[in-house]
């Protein structure tokens, strides 16, 4: 089949040598091989052909004409200066210069396009992407992008080498996330927006928000406005805490966007809640409450939680103002928000009966479908009665994960012994927690999703997010720490199939990402099982 593939693109090949000037043969050129660059995540399928594409300030760059797709030429034009400093035009028309071109080209849906899927087709003179829409022309230049060296071809020269052949490529799952929590610990835009950048390079495609924990509430909602004024004033260890306004927020999605990533914020209840309850006490459902309706600001600020114990808030679950309060947050944030998804947290209401856990679920499930949103929950919510368009996310409970495919309901994976980027890598790590052991960067790899849970098929799994819980990190740098290089390693679980994924393989490919990881001033933690560069 794939040799099929191959020579159906035999033309375009043959064309390009035709269509563009052969500006290589001033070059004593290197004999290449695309089959061995260091991309991460693995492509589908790859063929080299030895030969190289020369990158220079004669290169221009071509888009069909839609939006999206200048757009993303833009992107690629903007990201080679970073790396090159070349200035290579977008969309220039007809030109006197004799260099090579990198064309995105918009093709009918077909077998082999589809979404984000692609082709990549490198010749002497060109490279050609084919892709049905500018979610897949991101994906390709990404791999455009890893294939561009960090070094010019000689001291003397000013031209980077790409090696030619062709690449078949598209996404194993659907859904390829990770989680930063910025509740226990609140994280800035520009902390966010670095994330994004990296996340996109690895061609993953959701950000999760984790906005509300006991410990803090971090998105403005007008209509209650103590949520952030109270709520928002602190954090874990009682530093100064934040909160994002309205519009930054929506700054986040629209950066997310353009990196061609969906933002799905989380509201944490009926658990995780105290931050909420404090600055509205009428919420809270603790037999054991402390404030009553009518406490003043000094009360409030004082009755705070800055600690990192779990289980012990939840809501009045039978209560109809808590359910006006609720549909008030997600109303505003729903409005805010393009993608599909709310999630609503639902996990360790420790404190929370079982009859009025799972009432409440079906109640906030309603509220989210009105304002025409999808929920997530946590694992615990296969508990309750839900429709089948509610997404499970696994965390924990096999068992939870189990109840909900035999309900039809779609799961994310986030297996807190793979990928919970939050634990500790071994007994000498900085950073982190350890109430599930160690993580190493082989163990967070070496593992199979779509045969992770007995019983639950591929068709169920919408995919995969490593969560990033932050009571032990309080700054970008640690935070970093943490999730790289972890988070490369989930990047390919979701996007390689699983016939592409070999440590021994990926560890060298990782290995070679430290030119990136070093220009990007990202805090790596550098694993003994890895051989870095």
């Amino acid at each position: 089949m794939k040799k099929t593939i191959y020579l159906k693109f035999s033309l375009v090949f043959l064309l390009s040598l035709l269509i563009h000037s052969c500006h290589n043969e001033s070059y004593d050129l290197p004999v290449t091989n695309l089959e061995k660059e260091n991309l991460i995540p693995k492509p589908l399928s790859i063929l080299a052909t030895n030969s190289s594409f020369i990158l220079d300030e004669n290169t221009r760059i071509s888009t069909s004409s839609e939006e999206v797709f200048l757009s993303v030429g833009n992107f690629l034009s903007k990201k080679i200066k970073n790396k090159t400093q070349l200035e290579i035009e977008v969309n220039l028309g007809k030109s006197k210069n004799k260099g090579g071109e990198i064309i995105i080209n918009k093709v009918e849906k077909g077998a082999t396009i589809d979404n984000e899927s692609y082709e990549l087709i490198i010749s002497e003179n060109s490279i050609i992407v084919n892709t049905q829409t500018g979610e897949g022309a991101f994906r390709a230049i990404q791999t455009i992008r890893q294939l561009i060296p960090y070094n010019n071809y000689s001291p003397k020269s000013n031209f980077w080498v790409i090696p030619t052949g062709t690449i078949i490529d598209k996404p194993n799952f659907e859904y390829r996330g990770s989680m930063l929590d910025v509740a226990r610990h609140f994280f800035d835009v520009e902390d966010v927006k670095k994330y994004i950048d990296i996340m996109a390079y690895y061609k993953m495609n959701v950000l999760h928000l984790h906005l509300t924990d006991d410990q803090g509430w971090r998105i403005e909602i007008k209509s209650w406005p103590e949520l952030t004024k109270i709520g928002g004033s602190t954090e874990v260890g009682g530093t100064k805490g934040g909160f994002y306004t309205q519009e930054q927020y929506k700054d986040i999605v629209a950066y997310a966007a353009l990196n061609y990533i969906t933002i799905i914020p989380e509201i944490d209840m009926p658990g995780h809640s105290h931050a909420a309850s404090t600055a509205y006490p009428f919420l809270d459902g603790k037999e054991d409450a402390t404030l009553k309706p009518g406490a003043s600001l000094s009360e409030k600020k004082a009755a705070l939680y800055t600690g990192m114990k779990v289980g012990f808030s939840t809501f009045k679950t039978r209560e109809e103002k808590v359910y006006e309060f609720i549909d008030d947050v997600i109303r505003e944030l729903s409005a805010i928000t393009p993608g599909e998804y709310i999630h609503i947290g639902g996990d360790e209401s420790k404190v929370t009966k079982h009859d009025d856990y799972v009432y409440f679920l079906k109640r906030i499930e309603k509220t989210v479908a009105k304002h025409n949103k999808k929920m997530i929950g946590w694992d615990e919510i296969s508990k309750a009665n839900l429709s089948i368009n509610t997404v499970v996310q696994f965390w924990y409970d096999k068992e939870n994960a189990k109840l909900a495919s035999n309900k039809k309901m779609k799961i994310i994976l986030s297996p807190a012994k793979r990928i919970y980027l939050d634990i500790k890598y071994d007994s000498l790590s900085k950073y982190g927690n350890r109430w599930i052991g160690y993580t190493p960067v082989d163990s967070s790899y070496n593992w199979i999703p779509e045969k992770y849970i007995d019983g639950i098929s591929k068709d169920q799994i919408l995919g995969i997010e490593a969560p990033l819980w932050s009571e032990t990190v309080s700054n970008i740098q640690e935070l970093e720490y943490l999730a790289f290089p972890r988070l490369i390693g989930v990047a390919e679980l979701g996007w390689s199939i699983e016939e592409n994924r070999n440590w021994e393989n990926y560890k060298v490919r990782l290995a070679n990402q430290t030119p990136y990881l070093n220009k990007m001033k990202i805090n790596y933690f550098k694993s003994q099982c890895v051989d870095w560069e």
